[in-house]
């Protein structure tokens, strides 16, 4: 059997030259009536050169060498923009500029009636605080607005489609009107030039930002806002389990929902494979302990499984393919995969996965991992269909506890 080298791949062939006649040669562009995109147009002067100048071979290798190595000076300096790094390439991720102390004598002064939250669809971390407004029974009392990922990598407000049903969809800013979250920072006192992420919490009277940690954030929707809540029984952090649910919150935070970030925003072979070791090491031992516990902690939903969940549920549709999760999908994890769709089931919690908005924010917007912005398919499995199929975990439980997530 004959083979070849990658180089070998990657070199022309050289064709034999004869001195020929020189002759002009008028190079004519044509196109049909249908429409053109912008992209395309460029595309064909384009194809039409490379054709001229080589034929049917590939560019001369100086060429490819050159682009080659433009394009990975180039995707380093979008990389430590997008993902700083470390001196090894590993992911570092900035610290939230506005973490809450909700025991502090200002906040007790705060207006629970004029907090807005801002979120965007893609976000895992803007997802766990949308299911926890949702379990508890604050949207009357928490307005919401949705961002949508800009071409330039920013969140911005514009008026969308219709929602299809109670999914949430991208629109408008409800709260200050403004066309970009940029926008909404800027009018605190004193302005702001940091990173503008979501999710935030604003205080709407005193045009401030209140909180943009979202961890702070779903505590403060749990325990915090009780008065206005029409589900105020519900308590996914109780007493009795805040020492476990923070042991767990140290386990998933670094090996799940930052570790998917770091393999995807990995600058180096070693960051990405210590990584993505890592990241499966923790899927291994949470689909082992699932496999004996219906939740994170015993029988009753918690905070910390909110937190797994929003990575989970993006796993497939976008971790594994984009961020290179790939030694197993979700699917391939039984335990996990069940526990994953117990939580969907969860009413009022399936109305906050929007997939394509997740899908085009990863696809669409991450450049430097996806430059041609091709959007896959989505998986089967991550189908409303697939994801509403029985998860018999009730099994699992000594006293079937989703009455005690039941919202009406």
């Amino acid at each position: 059997m004959s083979s070849c080298s990658a180089n070998a791949l990657l070199t022309p062939s050289l064709p034999i030259t004869r001195k020929k006649k020189k002759r002009h040669v008028i190079i004519t562009f044509t196109t049909s009536r249908s429409h053109v995109s912008p992209r395309m147009s460029l595309q064909q002067p384009l194809t039409a050169i490379t054709k001229l100048l080589w034929g049917n071979s590939l560019p001369p290798q100086l060429l490819i060498s050159t682009v080659r190595s433009t394009w990975s000076a180039t995707w380093h300096l979008f990389m430590s923009q997008l993902a700083p790094s470390d001196p090894s390439g590993r992911y570092s991720r900035p610290p939230s500029q506005f973490p809450a102390n909700f025991n502090s004598l200002q906040f007790s002064r705060q207006n629970p009636s004029s907090l807005h939250l801002y979120v965007a669809l893609p976000c895992p971390w803007a997802h766990r605080t949308l299911i926890v407004r949702a379990l508890k029974g604050l949207e009357n009392a928490i307005p919401v607005s949705i961002a949508a990922p800009g071409t330039d990598g920013s969140w911005e407000f514009k008026d969308g489609a219709a929602p299809d049903g109670d999914t949430f969809v991208p629109g408008l800013d409800k709260a200050n009107g403004c066309r970009t979250l940029r926008e909404v920072y800027r009018l605190r006192r004193g302005g702001y030039n940091g990173r503008s992420t979501v999710p935030m919490l604003w205080d709407v009277e005193k045009k401030e930002v209140v909180c943009n940690e979202s961890y702070d954030i779903i505590q403060l929707f749990n325990s915090g806002l009780n008065e206005l809540a029409s589900n105020p029984a519900l308590d996914l952090a109780p007493p009795a389990l805040k020492g476990r649910i923070e042991e767990w919150n140290r386990v998933i935070y670094p090996g799940v929902n930052n570790g998917v970030y770091r393999c995807g925003f990995a600058q180096s072979q070693e960051a990405y494979d210590t990584a993505v070791n890592e990241l499966f090491t923790t899927l291994d031992m949470l689909d082992d302990h699932l496999g004996r516990c219906r939740y994170l902690c015993g029988d009753m939903l918690t905070l910390a499984d909110i937190c797994l969940f929003t990575t989970l549920v993006r796993f497939d549709l976008v971790y594994n393919v984009l961020f290179k999760c790939t030694k197993k999908k979700l699917l391939e994890y039984p335990n996990l995969h069940g526990y994953m769709r117990d939580i969907y089931q969860i009413p009022k919690v399936a109305a906050t996965c929007n997939f394509q908005a997740i899908m085009d924010g990863y696809y669409g917007i991450l450049f430097p991992l996806n430059p041609g912005n091709i959007r896959p398919t989505m998986p089967s499995g991550c189908e409303h269909e697939a994801l509403i199929r029985p998860h018999n975990r009730e099994s699992l439980s000594s006293v079937d506890q989703r009455m005690g997530v039941h919202v009406s």
